[in-house]
């Protein structure tokens, strides 16, 4: 069964820095994935933030771009999310997500670390 946990939430002030982290179990390699960070702030939809292949391709919400950088180290099985200059607008619960191409079935998602980006 394939898990995913976030980790790295808190409370942060507006211009610092957080680092979220994605540990995942039972990921089959091989076959071509589509790893990502969404987020839900209070009243709106969760949207995408962003997004990277496994064959290296990323994107990013036009709202975080220059601020935020998505990657992950292979050996540990982690994706990450740096985030810098941090805006009381990035307030919300991160999500990490993780689903292959071609197959419907699988689609992960972990539970949501919340980060608070205080005035």
């Amino acid at each position: 069964q394939v898990q995913l946990e976030e980790s790295g939430g808190g409370l942060v002030q507006a211009g610092g820095s957080l680092r979220l982290s994605c540990a995942a179990s039972g990921i089959i390699s091989g076959i071509n994935l589509i790893m990502g960070w969404y987020r839900q702030a209070p009243g709106k939809q969760r949207e995408l933030v962003a997004q990277l292949t496994s064959g290296g391709s990323t994107g990013y919400a036009d709202s975080v771009k220059g601020r935020f950088t998505i990657s992950r180290d292979n050996a540990k099985n982690t994706l990450y999310l740096q985030m810098n200059s941090l805006k009381s607008e990035d307030t919300a619960v991160y999500f990490c997500n993780v689903r292959a191409f071609k197959f419907p079935s699988m689609d992960y998602w972990g539970k949501g670390t919340l980060v608070t980006v205080s005035s």
